[in-house]
Protein backbone atom coordinates (compact mmCIF):
# COMPACT_ATOMS: atom_id res chain seq x y z
CA UNK A 1 0.00 0.00 0.00
CA UNK A 2 3.34 1.87 0.22
CA UNK A 3 1.34 3.54 3.79
CA UNK A 4 2.41 3.73 7.40
CA UNK A 5 -1.07 2.86 7.78
CA UNK A 6 -1.53 -0.58 8.14
CA UNK A 7 -3.84 -2.44 4.87
CA UNK A 8 -6.54 -3.11 7.44
CA UNK A 9 -7.30 -0.13 8.51
CA UNK A 10 -7.62 1.62 5.00
CA UNK A 11 -10.57 2.79 4.50
CA UNK A 12 -13.42 1.64 2.16
CA UNK A 13 -16.88 2.86 2.03
CA UNK A 14 -15.92 4.56 5.24
CA UNK A 15 -15.20 1.80 7.12
CA UNK A 16 -11.61 0.19 7.53
CA UNK A 17 -11.02 -2.71 5.28
CA UNK A 18 -11.11 -5.46 8.64
CA UNK A 19 -14.34 -4.24 9.25
CA UNK A 20 -16.15 -5.14 6.22
CA UNK A 21 -14.90 -8.60 7.03
CA UNK A 22 -15.92 -8.45 10.71
CA UNK A 23 -19.38 -7.20 10.26
CA UNK A 24 -19.89 -10.41 7.92
CA UNK A 25 -19.07 -12.73 10.51
CA UNK A 26 -20.76 -11.27 12.72
CA UNK A 27 -23.62 -11.06 10.84
CA UNK A 28 -23.73 -14.95 9.65
CA UNK A 29 -26.61 -15.76 12.86
CA UNK A 30 -28.74 -13.46 11.23
CA UNK A 31 -28.73 -14.75 7.49
CA UNK A 32 -31.08 -17.14 6.21
CA UNK A 33 -28.68 -20.05 5.26
CA UNK A 34 -27.60 -20.41 9.14
CA UNK A 35 -31.36 -20.96 10.35
CA UNK A 36 -30.51 -24.59 10.71
CA UNK A 37 -27.41 -24.44 13.05
CA UNK A 38 -28.35 -21.18 14.98
CA UNK A 39 -29.43 -23.82 18.12
CA UNK A 40 -25.56 -25.21 17.72
CA UNK A 41 -24.16 -21.03 17.59
CA UNK A 42 -22.01 -20.29 20.94
CA UNK A 43 -20.96 -16.22 21.37
CA UNK A 44 -17.69 -15.70 20.43
CA UNK A 45 -16.21 -12.40 19.41
CA UNK A 46 -14.09 -12.94 16.24
CA UNK A 47 -10.19 -13.42 16.58
CA UNK A 48 -7.79 -11.53 14.64
CA UNK A 49 -4.50 -12.25 13.82
CA UNK A 50 -1.98 -9.55 14.20
CA UNK A 51 1.55 -9.33 12.40
CA UNK A 52 2.41 -6.02 10.41
CA UNK A 53 1.08 -2.99 12.20
CA UNK A 54 -0.19 -4.79 15.14
CA UNK A 55 -0.75 -2.02 17.65
CA UNK A 56 -2.58 0.00 15.05
CA UNK A 57 -5.12 -2.58 14.39
CA UNK A 58 -5.76 -3.12 18.63
CA UNK A 59 -6.11 0.77 18.95
CA UNK A 60 -8.65 0.95 16.22
CA UNK A 61 -10.71 -2.45 16.92
CA UNK A 62 -10.29 -2.17 20.47
CA UNK A 63 -12.41 -5.46 22.53
CA UNK A 64 -14.63 -5.53 19.47
CA UNK A 65 -12.15 -8.88 18.91
CA UNK A 66 -10.07 -11.51 20.31
CA UNK A 67 -6.36 -10.95 19.43
CA UNK A 68 -3.63 -13.54 18.21
CA UNK A 69 -0.31 -12.47 17.15
CA UNK A 70 1.78 -13.77 14.62
CA UNK A 71 5.37 -12.77 15.65
CA UNK A 72 7.19 -13.95 12.45
CA UNK A 73 5.10 -13.83 9.38
CA UNK A 74 5.33 -17.25 7.64
CA UNK A 75 2.39 -17.77 5.70
CA UNK A 76 -1.26 -18.38 5.91
CA UNK A 77 -0.67 -21.82 7.94
CA UNK A 78 1.08 -20.12 10.22
CA UNK A 79 -0.97 -17.33 10.96
CA UNK A 80 -3.98 -19.85 11.46
CA UNK A 81 -1.46 -21.89 13.61
CA UNK A 82 -1.06 -18.71 15.48
CA UNK A 83 -4.76 -18.28 16.63
CA UNK A 84 -4.76 -22.05 18.13
CA UNK A 85 -4.28 -21.45 21.81
CA UNK A 86 -6.80 -17.86 21.54
CA UNK A 87 -9.28 -20.81 19.88
CA UNK A 88 -8.52 -23.93 22.31
CA UNK A 89 -9.43 -21.18 24.95
CA UNK A 90 -12.82 -20.63 24.00
CA UNK A 91 -15.55 -22.28 26.51
CA UNK A 92 -17.22 -24.13 25.13
CA UNK A 93 -14.71 -25.79 22.91
CA UNK A 94 -15.73 -25.06 19.34
CA UNK A 95 -15.46 -28.10 16.83
CA UNK A 96 -15.76 -25.69 13.44
CA UNK A 97 -13.08 -23.25 12.87
CA UNK A 98 -13.77 -20.40 9.87
CA UNK A 99 -10.94 -18.59 8.28
CA UNK A 100 -11.19 -15.61 6.32
CA UNK A 101 -8.71 -13.15 5.44
CA UNK A 102 -8.50 -9.68 6.76
CA UNK A 103 -8.37 -7.93 3.15
CA UNK A 104 -11.12 -9.55 1.61
CA UNK A 105 -13.90 -6.82 2.64
CA UNK A 106 -16.33 -7.75 0.04
CA UNK A 107 -17.15 -11.39 1.35
CA UNK A 108 -20.86 -11.54 2.51
CA UNK A 109 -22.41 -12.60 5.53
CA UNK A 110 -24.60 -14.55 3.28
CA UNK A 111 -22.06 -16.95 1.83
CA UNK A 112 -20.19 -17.31 4.70
CA UNK A 113 -23.46 -18.44 6.14
CA UNK A 114 -23.81 -21.16 3.27
CA UNK A 115 -20.07 -22.74 3.63
CA UNK A 116 -21.16 -23.16 7.37
CA UNK A 117 -24.02 -25.09 6.57
CA UNK A 118 -22.36 -27.21 3.67
CA UNK A 119 -19.39 -27.87 6.13
CA UNK A 120 -22.07 -29.19 8.76
CA UNK A 121 -24.17 -31.08 5.68
CA UNK A 122 -21.46 -33.17 4.68
CA UNK A 123 -19.91 -33.64 7.92
CA UNK A 124 -16.38 -31.92 6.24
CA UNK A 125 -13.69 -32.10 7.41
CA UNK A 126 -12.62 -28.76 4.95
CA UNK A 127 -15.00 -27.01 3.23
CA UNK A 128 -13.82 -23.54 1.37
CA UNK A 129 -15.08 -20.81 -0.90
CA UNK A 130 -14.75 -20.94 -5.00
CA UNK A 131 -15.71 -18.66 -7.48
CA UNK A 132 -14.79 -18.85 -11.39
CA UNK A 133 -12.59 -16.66 -12.82
CA UNK A 134 -10.43 -16.14 -16.60
CA UNK A 135 -7.42 -17.99 -16.97
CA UNK A 136 -5.63 -15.09 -15.96
CA UNK A 137 -6.41 -14.71 -12.59
CA UNK A 138 -3.82 -14.91 -10.14
CA UNK A 139 -5.52 -17.13 -7.70
CA UNK A 140 -5.09 -20.66 -6.89
CA UNK A 141 -6.71 -23.12 -9.03
CA UNK A 142 -8.77 -26.05 -7.31
CA UNK A 143 -7.76 -29.32 -9.22
CA UNK A 144 -10.56 -32.09 -8.56
CA UNK A 145 -9.63 -35.63 -9.87
CA UNK A 146 -12.46 -37.13 -12.71
CA UNK A 147 -15.38 -38.06 -10.46
CA UNK A 148 -15.00 -34.43 -9.61
CA UNK A 149 -13.55 -34.35 -6.15
CA UNK A 150 -11.18 -31.84 -4.54
CA UNK A 151 -7.63 -32.78 -4.48
CA UNK A 152 -5.59 -30.06 -4.21
CA UNK A 153 -5.42 -26.13 -4.41
CA UNK A 154 -2.50 -24.92 -6.79
CA UNK A 155 -0.63 -21.62 -6.90
CA UNK A 156 -0.18 -20.15 -10.07
CA UNK A 157 3.34 -20.06 -9.90
CA UNK A 158 3.57 -23.88 -9.57
CA UNK A 159 0.77 -24.46 -11.71
CA UNK A 160 1.22 -26.80 -14.93
CA UNK A 161 0.02 -25.33 -18.57
CA UNK A 162 -2.88 -27.49 -18.08
CA UNK A 163 -4.00 -26.34 -14.31
CA UNK A 164 -3.42 -22.71 -15.38
CA UNK A 165 -6.54 -23.31 -18.41
CA UNK A 166 -8.78 -24.17 -15.05
CA UNK A 167 -11.39 -21.66 -14.10
CA UNK A 168 -12.57 -22.39 -10.76
CA UNK A 169 -10.55 -20.88 -8.42
CA UNK A 170 -9.91 -20.46 -4.29
CA UNK A 171 -11.64 -17.66 -2.70
CA UNK A 172 -9.64 -17.67 0.45
CA UNK A 173 -12.65 -19.14 3.12
CA UNK A 174 -12.02 -22.22 5.08
CA UNK A 175 -14.03 -24.53 7.64
CA UNK A 176 -11.90 -26.78 9.13
CA UNK A 177 -12.75 -29.27 11.52
CA UNK A 178 -11.05 -27.97 14.81
CA UNK A 179 -9.14 -30.99 16.05
CA UNK A 180 -7.82 -32.22 12.39
CA UNK A 181 -6.49 -28.45 12.01
CA UNK A 182 -4.37 -28.38 14.60
CA UNK A 183 -2.36 -31.49 14.46
CA UNK A 184 -2.78 -31.15 10.40
CA UNK A 185 -0.62 -27.40 10.40
CA UNK A 186 1.95 -28.72 12.86
CA UNK A 187 2.76 -31.70 10.70
CA UNK A 188 2.84 -29.39 7.71
CA UNK A 189 6.26 -28.63 6.12
CA UNK A 190 7.71 -25.28 4.56
CA UNK A 191 7.27 -25.22 0.96
CA UNK A 192 9.64 -23.63 -1.42
CA UNK A 193 9.10 -20.67 -0.15
CA UNK A 194 9.84 -21.41 3.35
CA UNK A 195 6.69 -20.89 4.17
CA UNK A 196 3.50 -22.57 5.53
CA UNK A 197 0.26 -22.48 3.57
CA UNK A 198 -3.28 -22.79 4.23
CA UNK A 199 -3.94 -24.17 0.82
CA UNK A 200 -1.70 -27.17 1.08
CA UNK A 201 -4.10 -28.18 3.73
CA UNK A 202 -6.79 -29.55 0.68
CA UNK A 203 -3.94 -31.73 -0.58
CA UNK A 204 -2.85 -33.32 2.78
CA UNK A 205 -7.17 -34.00 3.42
CA UNK A 206 -7.26 -35.32 -0.31
CA UNK A 207 -4.59 -37.65 0.38
CA UNK A 208 -6.31 -38.70 3.58
CA UNK A 209 -9.65 -39.23 1.70
CA UNK A 210 -10.89 -36.75 3.85
CA UNK A 211 -14.65 -34.99 3.44
CA UNK A 212 -13.49 -32.40 1.30
CA UNK A 213 -16.70 -29.84 0.75
CA UNK A 214 -16.90 -26.33 -1.73
CA UNK A 215 -19.25 -23.68 -2.17
CA UNK A 216 -19.40 -21.74 -5.20
CA UNK A 217 -19.54 -17.72 -4.83
CA UNK A 218 -19.43 -15.37 -7.17
CA UNK A 219 -15.33 -13.43 -7.73
CA UNK A 220 -16.37 -10.38 -6.85
CA UNK A 221 -16.35 -11.93 -2.99
CA UNK A 222 -12.71 -13.14 -3.19
CA UNK A 223 -11.46 -9.75 -3.86
CA UNK A 224 -7.95 -8.88 -2.21
CA UNK A 225 -6.64 -5.93 -1.42
CA UNK A 226 -2.97 -5.37 -2.05
CA UNK A 227 -2.54 -1.93 -3.65
CA UNK A 228 -4.93 0.80 -4.11
CA UNK A 229 -5.52 -0.27 -7.05
CA UNK A 230 -7.43 -2.80 -5.91
CA UNK A 231 -8.89 -0.49 -3.18
CA UNK A 232 -9.99 1.41 -5.68
CA UNK A 233 -11.96 -1.84 -7.62
CA UNK A 234 -13.40 -2.75 -4.35
CA UNK A 235 -14.57 0.53 -3.22
CA UNK A 236 -16.81 0.53 -6.64
CA UNK A 237 -18.17 -2.52 -6.01
CA UNK A 238 -19.06 -2.22 -2.40
CA UNK A 239 -20.70 1.33 -3.12
CA UNK A 240 -22.66 -0.17 -6.00
CA UNK A 241 -23.98 -2.62 -3.51
CA UNK A 242 -24.86 0.05 -0.80
CA UNK A 243 -26.52 2.08 -3.74
CA UNK A 244 -28.54 -1.19 -4.58
CA UNK A 245 -29.62 -1.71 -1.07
CA UNK A 246 -30.85 1.65 -0.53
CA UNK A 247 -32.80 1.87 -3.88
CA UNK A 248 -34.57 -1.78 -3.19
CA UNK A 249 -35.06 -0.84 0.16
CA UNK A 250 -37.36 2.35 -1.59
CA UNK A 251 -35.06 5.21 -1.94
CA UNK A 252 -34.93 6.95 -5.12
CA UNK A 253 -31.65 7.47 -6.34
CA UNK A 254 -31.66 9.57 -9.76
CA UNK A 255 -27.83 9.32 -10.88
CA UNK A 256 -26.12 6.33 -8.95
CA UNK A 257 -22.95 6.73 -11.20
CA UNK A 258 -22.25 10.45 -9.48
CA UNK A 259 -23.81 9.33 -5.67
CA UNK A 260 -21.62 7.50 -3.02
CA UNK A 261 -23.02 6.64 0.23
CA UNK A 262 -21.05 5.25 3.30
CA UNK A 263 -22.53 1.66 4.47
CA UNK A 264 -23.26 3.05 7.91
CA UNK A 265 -25.66 5.28 6.96
CA UNK A 266 -29.38 4.83 6.78
CA UNK A 267 -32.33 6.52 4.52
CA UNK A 268 -36.07 5.47 4.83
CA UNK A 269 -38.12 5.09 1.86
CA UNK A 270 -39.60 7.68 -0.66
CA UNK A 271 -36.51 9.61 0.10
CA UNK A 272 -34.83 11.07 -3.17
CA UNK A 273 -31.03 11.76 -3.66
CA UNK A 274 -29.70 13.98 -6.56
CA UNK A 275 -26.98 14.16 -8.56
CA UNK A 276 -23.39 14.50 -7.46
CA UNK A 277 -24.77 13.57 -3.27
CA UNK A 278 -22.24 12.14 -1.07
CA UNK A 279 -23.29 10.61 2.17
CA UNK A 280 -20.65 9.73 4.68
CA UNK A 281 -20.65 8.40 8.90
CA UNK A 282 -23.23 7.63 10.48
CA UNK A 283 -25.70 9.87 8.83
CA UNK A 284 -29.34 8.92 9.27
CA UNK A 285 -32.06 10.16 6.49
CA UNK A 286 -35.95 10.46 7.04
CA UNK A 287 -38.34 9.79 4.61
CA UNK A 288 -39.68 11.69 1.85
CA UNK A 289 -36.74 13.93 1.78
CA UNK A 290 -35.03 15.28 -0.83
CA UNK A 291 -31.36 15.87 -0.86
CA UNK A 292 -29.12 17.43 -3.74
CA UNK A 293 -27.74 17.92 -6.49
CA UNK A 294 -24.48 19.07 -5.47
CA UNK A 295 -24.93 17.76 -1.21
CA UNK A 296 -22.82 16.63 0.96
CA UNK A 297 -23.80 15.31 4.79
CA UNK A 298 -21.29 13.75 7.22
CA UNK A 299 -22.18 12.29 10.27
CA UNK A 300 -25.62 13.67 10.63
CA UNK A 301 -29.07 12.94 11.99
CA UNK A 302 -31.99 14.14 9.24
CA UNK A 303 -36.03 14.23 9.44
CA UNK A 304 -38.72 13.41 7.64
CA UNK A 305 -39.65 15.85 4.62
CA UNK A 306 -36.39 17.94 4.88
CA UNK A 307 -35.22 19.54 1.11
CA UNK A 308 -31.39 20.02 1.05
CA UNK A 309 -30.06 21.91 -2.27
CA UNK A 310 -26.56 22.09 -3.06
CA UNK A 311 -25.08 22.14 0.71
CA UNK A 312 -23.38 21.13 3.42
CA UNK A 313 -23.77 19.41 6.42
CA UNK A 314 -21.76 17.90 9.26
CA UNK A 315 -22.65 17.06 12.31
CA UNK A 316 -25.79 18.22 12.45
CA UNK A 317 -29.11 17.49 13.52
CA UNK A 318 -32.26 18.65 11.23
CA UNK A 319 -35.49 18.05 12.55
CA UNK A 320 -39.04 17.64 10.32
CA UNK A 321 -39.28 19.63 7.56
CA UNK A 322 -36.64 21.68 7.58
CA UNK A 323 -35.56 23.21 4.34
CA UNK A 324 -31.64 24.80 3.34
CA UNK A 325 -29.76 26.47 0.71
CA UNK A 326 -28.86 26.26 -1.76
CA UNK A 327 -25.02 26.56 -0.72
CA UNK A 328 -26.07 26.60 3.22
CA UNK A 329 -23.43 25.16 5.31
CA UNK A 330 -23.68 23.69 9.21
CA UNK A 331 -21.13 22.93 10.96
CA UNK A 332 -20.65 20.89 13.69
CA UNK A 333 -23.13 21.12 16.57
CA UNK A 334 -26.06 22.71 14.16
CA UNK A 335 -29.28 21.87 15.29
CA UNK A 336 -32.45 22.75 13.58
CA UNK A 337 -35.48 22.64 15.33
CA UNK A 338 -38.92 21.20 12.98
CA UNK A 339 -39.52 23.46 9.84
CA UNK A 340 -36.33 25.97 9.88
CA UNK A 341 -35.54 27.62 6.86
CA UNK A 342 -32.49 28.49 5.85
CA UNK A 343 -31.74 30.60 2.71
CA UNK A 344 -28.58 30.67 0.24
CA UNK A 345 -25.38 31.08 1.77
CA UNK A 346 -26.13 30.80 5.30
CA UNK A 347 -24.05 29.10 8.23
CA UNK A 348 -24.94 27.77 11.42
CA UNK A 349 -22.02 26.17 13.72
CA UNK A 350 -22.65 25.13 17.82
CA UNK A 351 -26.01 26.76 17.71
CA UNK A 352 -29.82 25.91 18.11
CA UNK A 353 -32.16 27.47 15.96
CA UNK A 354 -35.88 26.78 17.02
CA UNK A 355 -38.90 25.65 15.39
CA UNK A 356 -40.44 27.31 12.50
CA UNK A 357 -37.60 29.98 12.76
CA UNK A 358 -36.28 31.60 9.44
CA UNK A 359 -32.45 32.28 8.70
CA UNK A 360 -32.44 34.62 5.68
CA UNK A 361 -29.58 34.61 3.31
CA UNK A 362 -25.76 35.39 4.08
CA UNK A 363 -26.20 34.95 7.46
CA UNK A 364 -24.12 33.93 10.32
CA UNK A 365 -25.11 32.04 13.36
CA UNK A 366 -22.27 30.61 15.73
CA UNK A 367 -22.75 29.29 19.30
CA UNK A 368 -26.15 30.91 19.33
CA UNK A 369 -29.09 30.06 20.79
CA UNK A 370 -32.73 30.58 18.78
CA UNK A 371 -35.94 30.76 19.76
CA UNK A 372 -38.81 29.45 18.36
CA UNK A 373 -40.58 31.45 15.24
CA UNK A 374 -37.62 34.02 15.17
CA UNK A 375 -36.56 36.20 12.25
CA UNK A 376 -33.11 36.25 10.97
CA UNK A 377 -33.03 38.67 8.29
CA UNK A 378 -30.30 38.66 5.41
CA UNK A 379 -26.62 39.29 6.42
CA UNK A 380 -27.06 38.80 10.06
CA UNK A 381 -24.01 37.68 12.02
CA UNK A 382 -23.18 36.68 15.74
CA UNK A 383 -19.60 37.42 16.17
CA UNK A 384 -19.05 34.86 18.17
CA UNK A 385 -15.03 35.27 18.69
CA UNK A 386 -13.11 37.33 20.71
CA UNK A 387 -9.97 37.87 19.52
CA UNK A 388 -8.56 39.51 22.38
CA UNK A 389 -9.28 37.06 24.86
CA UNK A 390 -9.13 34.22 22.34
CA UNK A 391 -12.60 32.77 23.36
CA UNK A 392 -16.15 32.36 22.08
CA UNK A 393 -18.89 33.96 23.42
CA UNK A 394 -22.60 32.67 23.07
CA UNK A 395 -25.83 34.71 21.51
CA UNK A 396 -28.93 34.12 23.07
CA UNK A 397 -32.40 35.08 21.08
CA UNK A 398 -35.30 34.67 22.27
CA UNK A 399 -38.81 33.37 20.76
CA UNK A 400 -40.65 35.48 18.39
CA UNK A 401 -37.63 37.99 18.14
CA UNK A 402 -36.92 39.62 14.69
CA UNK A 403 -33.65 40.53 14.04
CA UNK A 404 -33.02 43.06 11.27
CA UNK A 405 -31.37 42.45 7.97
CA UNK A 406 -27.72 43.51 7.99
CA UNK A 407 -27.46 43.28 12.20
CA UNK A 408 -24.19 42.15 14.05
CA UNK A 409 -24.59 40.87 17.38
CA UNK A 410 -21.35 40.90 19.54
CA UNK A 411 -21.98 38.28 22.57
CA UNK A 412 -22.54 37.56 25.18
CA UNK A 413 -25.90 39.02 24.84
CA UNK A 414 -29.51 38.11 25.40
CA UNK A 415 -31.85 39.50 22.63
CA UNK A 416 -35.56 38.86 24.83
CA UNK A 417 -38.70 37.47 23.41
CA UNK A 418 -40.53 39.26 20.39
CA UNK A 419 -37.73 42.09 21.01
CA UNK A 420 -36.21 43.88 17.30
CA UNK A 421 -33.07 45.11 16.05
CA UNK A 422 -33.41 47.67 13.02
CA UNK A 423 -31.16 47.09 10.04
CA UNK A 424 -27.77 47.21 10.17
CA UNK A 425 -27.99 47.79 14.06
CA UNK A 426 -24.70 46.84 15.99
CA UNK A 427 -26.04 44.92 19.33
CA UNK A 428 -23.27 44.79 21.89
CA UNK A 429 -25.57 44.62 24.85
CA UNK A 430 -28.86 42.90 26.29
CA UNK A 431 -32.12 43.86 24.47
CA UNK A 432 -35.53 43.26 26.94
CA UNK A 433 -38.19 41.42 25.50
CA UNK A 434 -40.91 42.99 23.21
CA UNK A 435 -38.91 45.80 22.87
CA UNK A 436 -37.04 47.66 19.60
CA UNK A 437 -33.91 48.65 19.39
CA UNK A 438 -31.47 50.05 16.47
CA UNK A 439 -28.01 52.00 15.51
CA UNK A 440 -24.62 51.49 16.45
CA UNK A 441 -24.39 50.78 19.17
CA UNK A 442 -27.74 49.58 19.24
CA UNK A 443 -30.10 51.52 21.42
CA UNK A 444 -33.61 50.57 22.96
CA UNK A 445 -36.05 52.70 20.91
CA UNK A 446 -39.39 52.07 22.42
CA UNK A 447 -41.34 49.14 24.00
CA UNK A 448 -43.52 47.03 21.67
CA UNK A 449 -46.71 45.83 21.85
CA UNK A 450 -47.29 42.56 23.14
CA UNK A 451 -47.92 39.99 20.35
CA UNK A 452 -46.46 37.07 19.00
CA UNK A 453 -47.25 37.72 15.06
CA UNK A 454 -44.07 39.70 14.10
CA UNK A 455 -46.30 41.13 11.16
CA UNK A 456 -48.48 42.76 14.16
CA UNK A 457 -45.47 43.75 15.98
CA UNK A 458 -44.23 46.35 13.74
CA UNK A 459 -46.10 46.35 10.36
CA UNK A 460 -44.30 49.58 9.28
CA UNK A 461 -41.53 47.43 8.88
CA UNK A 462 -42.34 44.43 6.95
CA UNK A 463 -40.61 41.18 7.38
CA UNK A 464 -37.36 41.68 6.67
CA UNK A 465 -35.91 39.09 3.96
Amino acid sequence: MRSTLSKLLHPLAGQPLLAHVLKSVETIPSTAAFASLRASLTASRPIVVLGHKAEQVLEAFGDRCLYARQEEQLGTGHAVLAAQDAVDALDPLPETVLVCYGDTPLVRSEILAQVLAEHSARQATITFLTATADTSSDYGRVVRDSHGQVREIVEVKRATPEQLSITEVNSGVYCFDRAWLWKSLTALPRNAAGEYYLTDLIAVAGAQERAIATVQGSFDESLGVNNRVQLAEAEQIMRRRILEQHMYAGVTIIDPATTYIDSDVQIASDTVLLPNTIITGKTTIGSWCRIGPGTTIDQSTIGDRCVIRNSALEETVLEDEVSMGPFSHCRPGAHLARGVRMGNFGEIKNSYVGEGSDVHHFSYLGDATVGDHVNIGAGTITSNYNGLTKQKYRTTIGSGAFIGCDSVLIPPVTIGDHAMTGASSLVNKDIPAHTLAYGVPARVARTLPTATDEDAVAPELGKQE
